[in-house]
């Protein structure tokens, strides 16, 4: 007999806990990480990159606004100590390439430090890191198309004579409607990524050796130039303002890991992705502290304060005429919308991979069968990006990318950490040197530099961050293929 009068069951509070931490804490086996390689719905994407393709994505992604752009709103907060500022940026972008070197020859996968911390630290600080990737690279392309408008009218200015209204070059707030630049060339970045990732791969290529030849021309005219009285007060504003400069110049660095998210389309990526890597930085970081100290040599510290398009000016000068500007700024047109291409390239397959996993709409991990590429997927945040692009200032969005891309960078480093004492025995083709001693350096640079942001920076992320959350408990939580499988 039934006894109607028992009391229900009840829950054990203590299980419940443990059910949701286990959910929190589930991992992804390397080996599944590596075996699903290139698997989207529908279609496969394609291994058609070599070594050298994949360097120049880096260099593509990394090379740019930074130098072209950011300058001018650094050198007023460390003076001539800016190159000073680099090179504290560029020692934290190396430790953390080193272990971006390391878990990239490991775990080649399309999803970077998001997929890293999926297979060492669990669902959830994967969901915070591939969060931290889409505000670095989702926010790092508008800001990067910012800062193309502001040359492309340079280039205009030079050479017709006209320049884009205000009205219709600049974001609401400072002084126009819309940034139509700004749409233009992410819309145009859109339509060679939606050609395939190869042929992107060659139109990247191009544009890095017309960005570098414009640099160098730049030294060489900037160099005729060069006052040493300049350096005289090397650190007008002291260290806070070198550490203020350097926490905005670190996303001159940013891009270096793009190749990590190509790992699903390299013809051989234990080998070559570590080698692109430290490839393109070393490139990178040698130039941007070259020309920031020609470019103080050239000028005083103060006349930087409000300047657009740094370089271009300079030139023009440095030489008394506009020709060299002019080709410069062509140069920068060029180059700036390189990385445009190669950054919006990074956040569609890091959200690929996301996508793949269930944390996000299964929609972008659809593949063409025609292209090998992840169309659908490239045309929403490639629309997402430039309505960024047309209405938020440059230098909101240059702090809110840093910040975002600092905290997934302390992840990778203690990601490396995490796996090498759970995995010792895992294949590496690469391996960082010193044990956990540049991992953990690599951690306390990117703590250090978050602290440097200012306090609008930090709540803009808090509110980014809380918006992610929600998100991953409403939708990602149950709708993640580890969490069916469990079922």
């Amino acid at each position: 007999m039934l006894d109607h009068g028992a009391a229900p069951p009840v829950e054990d509070p203590t299980a419940r806990k443990t059910t949701v931490l286990t959910a929190l804490t589930r991992r992804k086996p390397v080996e599944r990480l590596v075996a699903e390689g290139g698997q989207g719905e529908g279609g496969t994407l394609r291994r058609s990159l070599s070594m050298w393709q994949l360097t120049m994505i880096s260099i593509g992604a990394t090379l740019g606004t930074g130098i072209f752009v950011v300058l001018g709103d650094a050198v007023p907060k460390a003076g001539p100590a800016v190159t000073l500022a680099f090179v504290i940026a560029g020692l934290t972008a190396l430790f953390s390439a080193l272990s971006y070197a390391e878990l990239a020859g490991s775990i080649p996968v399309a999803g970077s430090s998001y997929s890293y911390a999926y297979a060492t630290m669990g669902e959830l600080v994967a969901w915070v890191c591939g969060w931290c990737l889409v505000l670095e690279y989702g926010v790092s392309v508008a800001a990067v198309a910012v800062g193309w408008g502001e040359y492309l009218n340079e280039l205009l200015d030079g050479t017709i004579g006209v320049t884009i209204p205000a009205l219709l070059s600049s974001a609401p707030g400072e002084g126009g409607v819309i940034n139509l630049p700004g749409l233009i060339v992410v819309l145009l970045a859109m339509v060679f990524l939606l050609g395939g990732a190869r042929e992107s791969a060659l139109v990247n290529t191009i544009m890095v050796f017309v960005k570098i030849a414009a640099l160098v021309l730049f030294c060489a005219i900037g160099f005729v130039g060069f006052k040493s009285g300049n350096y005289a007060d090397f650190m007008p504003l002291g260290m806070a303002g070198v550490s203020a400069a350097g926490a905005s110049l670190f996303f001159s660095y940013i891009g270096f890991d793009a190749a990590s998210t190509a790992g699903e389309e390299a013809k051989d990526p234990k080998r070559d992705l570590p080698r692109a890597i430290m490839l393109s930085l070393l490139i990178v970081t040698v130039l941007y502290v070259l020309v920031a100290a020609v470019a103080v040599g050239a000028w005083n510290w103060k006349e930087f304060e409000g300047s657009e398009a740094t370089l271009a000016a300079i030139m023009n000068d440095v030489s008394g005429q506009t020709f060299w500007g002019t080709l410069l700024a062509l140069g920068a047109v060029i180059s700036i919308a390189s990385v445009v291409l190669t950054v919006l390239y990074g956040q569609t397959r890091v959200l690929f991979a996301m996508s793949r996993d269930g944390l996000v709409p299964r929609v972008f991990s659809k593949v063409s069968g025609k292209t090998g590429t992840p169309r659908v997927n490239t045309v929403i945040v490639s629309l997402f990006c430039a309505a960024l692009a047309s209405v938020i200032p440059l230098g909101k969005l240059v702090d809110a990318t840093s910040i975002g891309t600092l905290f997934a960078f302390a992840l990778v480093n203690i990601a490396v950490i995490v796996l090498r004492c759970t995995r010792p025995d895992m294949p590496r083709t690469f391996k960082v040197a010193l044990g956990p001693v540049f991992p953990v350096l690599g951690f306390g640079f990117c703590v250090y530099n978050m602290f440097s942001l200012d306090t609008v920076t930090w709540v803009v992320f808090g509110c980014w961050m809380a918006a992610g959350l929600v998100f991953y408990f409403l939708y990602g939580m149950r709708r993640s293929r580890l969490a069916s499988e469990q079922k």
